[in-house]
């Protein structure tokens, strides 16, 4: 049924499993996997009386960021060698996850999004949000939320 899946990962615990179960569900689907990863932009400096200042250049910055979104990205794609299923890797910088998750579905042809959930509920949901629940409103494709 699905045959290219996207799987949004940030590296923490939560998404380190969902990574495997997505492995695991591609490899049983025979579908291939595009793991992805929303870097952060450089935060804006703010100034003034009791602002703190951050000696790091946009430059640096990127530099980091996109070496730790490397680092997220193969240890997820050594999961799905590993098992033997096909994935590749894409990140790309942006302030706005669930959007870019989109884009990066939309941009790889993706059929179905594979992603992690905090699992909040009530008002901790509600105020908190989530980047899942915004990706399972705004997604015009299928969005698969494992907890």
């Amino acid at each position: 049924m699905f045959k290219h899946i996207l799987v949004p990962t940030d590296g923490s615990t939560l998404s380190e499993g969902t990574v495997s179960r997505a492995v695991t569900f591609a490899r049983e689907a025979g579908a291939r996997i595009t793991f992805f990863y929303a870097q952060p932009d450089f935060p804006m400096p703010i100034y003034g009386e009791g602002a703190l200042i951050d000696p790091t250049t946009p430059e640096q910055f990127a530099k980091s960021a996109a070496a730790e979104a490397q680092s997220i990205l193969d240890r997820a794609k050594a999961v799905a060698d590993s098992e033997g299923v096909v994935a590749a890797t894409d990140t790309v910088v942006n302030e706005i996850p669930y959007e870019a998750v989109i884009d990066a579905a939309d941009r790889h042809g993706c059929d179905l999004i594979f992603m992690a959930s905090h699992g909040r509920r009530g008002i901790a949901g509600l105020l908190l949000g989530s980047e899942t629940q915004k990706v399972l409103t705004h997604s015009k494709i299928p969005v698969l939320v494992y907890r």
